[in-house]
Order: structure tokens, then sequence, then C-alpha cells
């Protein structure tokens, strides 16, 4: 998992070399671009703005019909029904194979029904579409930590700091971490 970690860190820095030298390639993408600096400022409370701002773009699949499917795959997990969540991912992921928001949102309906191995390989995908997806990320640190692999916890925690610093419960994720895995300071 660390090697995974390594190169995670390999395509988001290739990611915004692409972006900084090509510069975005639609206004979606040159949104995405000023949000993801917002992220890293001061204010945590734009940053939960700008957070949900990006899920929203994230959230476009470019289709009325794969839209549906995310948004009614995303009911059916509000509702807890994690199975037909599932269904409606999986529909959306055959249609769509590209679009990340679909293997995330499948990745999460996998995590809440406690089968953390097919959320671990729709993340992995989530993340192959979309390396800085911090949401992704995020459930990978959960995971990770969950089946007692603090050190990689920790690194995907720290991946995910570098993209949205305010993100919610990552300072305390942290700080666990850091004092289970470097040890508590005398």
């Amino acid at each position: 998992m660390l090697r995974f970690l390594a190169l995670l860190k390999h395509v988001v820095a290739a990611v915004y070399v692409t972006f900084a030298t090509l510069g975005p390639v639609s206004a979606d993408e040159a949104e995405l671009e000023a949000l993801f600096e917002g992220l890293r400022g001061e204010d945590p409370a734009a940053a939960a703005q700008i957070e949900g701002r990006i899920y929203d773009l994230w959230s476009k699949s470019g289709s009325p019909s794969m839209d549906l499917l995310l948004n009614r795959g995303r009911d059916a997990m509000e509702a807890g029904d994690f199975k037909r969540a599932v269904e409606h991912f999986t529909a959306l992921i055959d249609h769509a194979p590209e679009f990340a928001e679909g293997y995330n949102a499948r990745a999460t309906a996998f995590f809440q029904s406690r089968q953390l191995g097919l959320s671990l390989a729709d993340i992995q995908r989530t993340l192959a579409l979309n390396p800085r997806h911090f949401g992704a990320m995020s459930g990978l640190a959960l995971i990770l930590e969950e089946i007692g692999r603090p050190e990689d916890a920790l690194a995907a925690w720290r991946e995910v700091e570098a993209l949205h610093p305010h993100r919610e419960g990552l300072k305390e994720a942290l700080e666990r971490l850091e004092r289970q895995v470097e040890g508590a300071a005398l």
C-alpha cells in the first residue's frame, strides 16, 4: 500500500504539472483549479463551502441519465438501502466507466455495508481517474486504519492534508495516528 501511496503522490504531481503547462481544458477544470487553491486558504468555513462546490463539479457526468443513476444511488444510501445503492452505482459504472464519482459513491456504499475489500477496489479506481479526490483518499485512510495499517493510514491522511488541510476529521485523525505511529512526546 505504501507503493500505492507513493504512486498516488507522483500522479498528483503530474496532474499539477499538466495543468500548469497546458492550462485548464474546460470551464469546470478552471473552476476546480481555483477551488483547490481556495481549499488551501486559511478559512475553514470557506473550505467547507468550497468542498461542496468541488463535489458538485465532480458529480456532473455530462449525461442526465447517468446523473440520475448517481442521485438514485445516493438517495438509496441516505435511506440505508446499500444493496440498492450498489445496484444503481454499478449500473452507472457500467454505462460511464470513466466517471470517477460513480466508483467513489459505490466505494462509500460498500464501506457502509462493511465490504471493505470491494470498497478499496473502487477507491483505487476513483483515485486512478481523479488523483485529487480527497474524499476517496479519506476513505482509504479510514479503511487502512480499520484493518490495522496505521502507518499507511497516516500517509493517506497526509495526502488529504496536502489537498484539503481543513477536511473535517483530518486534524483529529492526524493527531491520533501520529501518536500511534510516531509515539507520544514526553
